[in-house]
């Protein structure tokens, strides 16, 4: 983009109130932009006025292409959300200008000219169906000052000095949230540096379980009942604390952020769709962490096909169930108490509403008999990363589960049950991602800083200074989006879309960051005594699992052309 007689020599920051007054400017274009490309999008996956799931995958690239767009045009929304609030209540410093600014100054730039959605895949305006006086729509007087003066490498610099001077502080920027929020995080920043961080990578190359002494002091803590109402015995906060405390131990180590996210999606499940006896008897046990929770999901050959399950539960004479089937990806099967397990109850049905949920008592396993209650049988899966908790495959052959046990008490609610879980599930996720991509520029920082080449460290190179600004910048952004999501959730709106634009940015993020940061390690990073080979491993899951990119795409255009 140009503009013509406007001064556009690259300048540190652009001055305030001048910045706050572009930069919101800005979002009215990239609105236009976004309505447009959902206008386009619509009309190839129409058809007699209903979206088209065939059509839609006719037209993939520019469906999942949409869901990223409209996630950037979110993110830039939050991000100006954020930096409004701050300057009203004077906490708008110039780190926090510079952040704004290079975000969109970026994001700008990317939305005209393409937005990565991976690696080998650029999304262009034209991919959705935009003619280019259509995306002239973007040339404005706001948007053209800030892609050419806001995403500079004077900018970048000067963030990373400031990063440099205000170390000690641990995060870059002001997060935005309360001060009741800074204080449950500068708790579990403390503890995760202190029990978590200096043990992590040990445990990851030993493929250890965490510790039982760090679950028991997390269960202390709270973490486990964090969002559980009190009247269940939990400390009924908000979701915006759950984002909290999953990215400061996720910055530790993704496995120990990751412990409370099998009791959310436990207590969710049973808080939505429970009966009051189960309420009663398993919302207290998973609060104080006596009972632990796995979800046990996903099959060998439907992936995130859900409505294709074939493990069956069959009802027997005596009310009890008998599961026949085979599991996967089931993180912490073998310490766990109760396994929220979803089967086939109507074997007539071959689509998602002959499934049923259960509470699936077990017996914990040990290291020599991991699984020892009867009709159960498993395996562990060896994994490049995310191993504290361990992934393992089971089997199922005769295993009994009592008919009190059903969610609900009503099959074929099993789906329907699931799905409601899927937003906290999307949340949780997005704050690891934010936490581990924290944690490779934790790492990358001070590796830049005690590396000397050439006569001085690395961070005083450009590049490496650049990529360190980068990730600042997009940890923002991700964080942003995520804490937004959460808000949606507390507030009691539908938050799907959110959470599932926060959790498809955040994981992109978290990869980003992981390489960027094995990058600046160069070679050092490849060794697996350096803790950034772990974080690489680590990120990489986030794309992957709580839906894939993919899958989150299509979940986002659904919902955008619905």
């Amino acid at each position: 983009m140009a503009h013509d007689g406007q001064d556009l020599t690259p300048q540190v920051g652009i001055v305030l109130p001048d910045l706050l007054t572009l930069t919101g400017a800005a979002l009215a274009p990239v609105a236009t932009v976004v309505d447009t490309a959902r206008a386009r999008v619509r009309s190839l996956v129409e058809l007699d006025g209903r979206v088209a799931a065939h059509l839609i995958e006719a037209n993939q690239t520019a469906a999942h292409g949409l869901a990223w767009l409209a996630t950037y045009a979110e993110a830039l929304q939050q991000m100006q959300g954020w930096a409004t609030a701050l300057d009203e209540t004077g906490k708008f410093g110039e780190m926090e200008q510079l952040l704004l600014q290079i975000t969109f100054g970026e994001y700008l730039w990317q939305i005209y000219g393409g937005i990565p959605m991976s690696q080998g895949e650029i999304l262009r305006l034209q991919d959705l169906g935009l003619t280019q006086d259509e995306m002239g729509v973007l040339m404005t007087p706001s948007t053209m000052i800030l892609t050419q003066t806001g995403n500079t490498e004077a900018a970048r610099s000067r963030l990373v000095e400031l990063m440099r001077e205000r170390s000690a502080e641990g995060t870059v920027g002001a997060s935005g949230l309360d001060d009741e929020l800074e204080m449950i995080r500068d708790q579990f920043r403390r503890y995760a540096a202190e029990k978590v961080e200096p043990y992590a990578h040990e445990w990851h190359l030993q493929d250890d379980l965490i510790p039982m002494e760090i679950i028991e002091e997390l269960a202390d803590l709270g973490v486990f009942g964090l969002t559980i109402p009190e009247e269940y015995g939990g400390l009924g906060m908000s979701k915006a604390s759950m984002c909290v405390v999953s990215e400061e131990l996720s910055r530790g180590y993704i496995g120990v952020g990751s412990l409370g996210t099998r009791t959310e999606i436990a207590a969710e499940l049973i808080l939505a769709g429970g009966t009051e006896e189960q309420k009663a008897k398993w919302l207290p046990a998973l609060a104080s962490g006596e009972k632990l929770p796995t979800a046990v999901f996903t099959e060998p050959n439907t992936g995130s096909d859900l409505g294709s399950l074939r493990t069956r539960a069959v009802k027997d004479a005596d009310g009890t169930y008998s599961i026949t089937g085979n599991k996967t990806w089931i993180t912490h099967a073998t310490r766990t108490h109760v396994m929220t397990l979803l089967a086939r109850t109507d074997p007539e049905s071959s689509d998602y509403k002959g499934l049923s949920m259960f509470l699936a008592e077990k017996t914990p396993g040990t290291d020599d008999v991991p699984f020892p209650t009867d009709g159960m049988t498993g395996g562990e899966i060896e994994v490049l990363g995310y191993r504290g908790m361990k992934e393992y495959e089971l089997g199922f052959d005769d295993f009994k589960v009592k008919g009190e046990n059903l969610l609900g008490g009503k099959e074929g609610q099993g789906f329907k049950q699931l799905m409601q879980t899927f937003e906290s599930a999307r949340i949780q996720t997005a704050a690891r991602a934010v936490g581990v991509a924290q944690s490779a520029l934790d790492l990358s920082m001070q590796y830049a800083e005690d590396r000397k080449q050439f006569g001085k460290s690395l961070i005083n190179f450009p590049r490496v200074s650049s990529k360190l600004a980068m990730m600042a910048v997009e940890i923002m952004v991700a964080r942003q989006l995520t804490y937004f999501s959460a808000r949606e959730k507390d507030n009691d709106r539908r938050c799907d879309l959110e959470a599932g634009m926060a959790k498809l940015l955040g994981a992109r993020v978290a990869w980003a960051a992981a390489d960027n940061g094995l990058q600046i390690h160069g070679g050092n990073g490849f060794a697996l005594e350096y803790k950034i080979s772990r974080i690489l491993c680590d990120a990489r899951i986030l794309n992957i699992f709580e839906g894939a990119a993919e899958i989150q795409a299509q979940v986002i255009a659904r919902r955008l052309l619905g």
